[in-house]
């Protein structure tokens, strides 16, 4: 079954407007959760439009052009690092995939999750597992938060050039880890309840 087919067969239970709601960056030690929800024309399928992590650079942006200019509503958001410290990374996804839904202005009557849970919801949903792998609507909302979310870590990049953010993502590589060993954690970009975060936090104290 194709990522089209797969929403086709939710519309054919009365489910005309899907909305597809994914994330960006749960894993990373630095930078925002981000969510997109995004409502794809019933009729619209693009095969290119695949699960982010399978798609190149230059693929990511040119189908993230693609959708943005054929979709119905879409609605980016993100939550930072200290929401996340405060109420933690789990809760802080759903938060931003809420937020994001709530953003959307056209209607829509049910809303496939990649395997996130939502609740206060007007109509029914899906979570499903591997559902940017699965669902065209879940694999394009996926595209569009991995743009945003590395464009906003490119940005970080040229204020904190040390941390390698351009290249990283936030993510734990060994070059962003000896940068918090070196220069600790950023104040409100780096997330202080992530272990490797707290460690270097730690030594910084200690050195002074």
């Amino acid at each position: 079954m194709t990522y089209f087919e797969f929403d086709n067969d939710v519309r054919k239970h009365g489910h005309l407007y899907l909305v597809g709601v994914d994330e960006a960056g749960r894993g990373p030690l630095a930078g925002p959760v981000f969510a997109t929800a995004v409502i794809l024309p019933p009729f619209f399928n693009d095969e290119r439009i695949k699960d982010s992590k399978q798609l190149t650079a230059a693929e990511l942006l040119e189908l993230s052009d693609v959708i943005k200019e054929q979709a119905l509503d879409y609605k980016i958001v993100h939550v930072d690092a200290p929401v996340i410290d405060q109420v933690n990374i789990y809760q802080a996804t759903i938060l931003a995939m809420q937020r994001a839904i709530e953003g959307l202005k056209h209607e829509f009557h049910f809303v496939l999750t990649d395997a996130m849970p939502l609740s206060n919801l007007e109509v029914g949903y899906e979570a499903i597992i591997h559902g940017d792998e699965t669902s065209l609507s879940v694999a394009a909302a996926s595209i569009l938060a991995k743009v945003a979310r590395d464009a906003y870590m490119d940005k970080l990049a040229k204020l904190y050039p040390q941390y390698d953010f351009e290249n990283n993502k936030g993510y734990p590589t060994r070059k962003h880890l000896q940068a918090l060993d070196t220069y600790g954690p950023i104040k409100d970009v780096h997330r202080y309840s992530y272990k490797p975060v707290q460690d270097a936090l730690n030594k910084q104290i200690k050195l002074f």
